[in-house]
């Protein structure tokens, strides 16, 4: 910030010890130490102050990521959702077509629901035909 070297020290302290006097120069050393104390608080107080501001700013900038990350993600849930309702829809009406044209080639009513039900989850076998759930 400054450039000041031990000889422009001396010289200052010279000037001050003579403009102020032997007697009041420990006063005035005291009152500009106490002046510079207060701007170093004063300034660390700016600084941190600076820094959370920009730490809220970045916070707020990552909030809006995640919240337009949670958009799309709801958004691509949707479409695939309404993707896959699409495709059980026709499998159904497909399914049901060819229930519609057995039962009209058999010249039988159709078959209860009963009988197109999945077995009990206790009454499946496991790959390996243990009967293991």
């Amino acid at each position: 910030m400054f450039d000041i070297t031990s000889s422009k020290l001396l010289i200052l302290a010279i000037v001050a010890l003579i403009v102020v006097g032997p007697k009041d120069l420990p006063i005035l050393l005291r009152t500009v130490g106490k002046y510079l104390g207060m701007i170093r608080r004063q300034a660390a107080e700016f600084r941190s102050q600076f820094d959370e501001a920009l730490r809220e700013a970045e916070l707020d900038g990552l909030k809006k990521n995640f919240e337009d990350v949670g958009r799309e993600m709801r958004s691509t849930i949707e479409q695939g959702s309404t993707a896959i309702d699409g495709h059980i829809e026709t499998a159904r009406l497909g399914v049901d077509a060819a229930l519609e044209g057995v039962t009209s080639e058999a010249g039988a009513a159709p078959a209860a629901t009963e009988d197109l039900a999945l077995p009990a989850p206790s009454e499946r076998r496991d790959q390996t035909g243990t009967g293991a759930p």
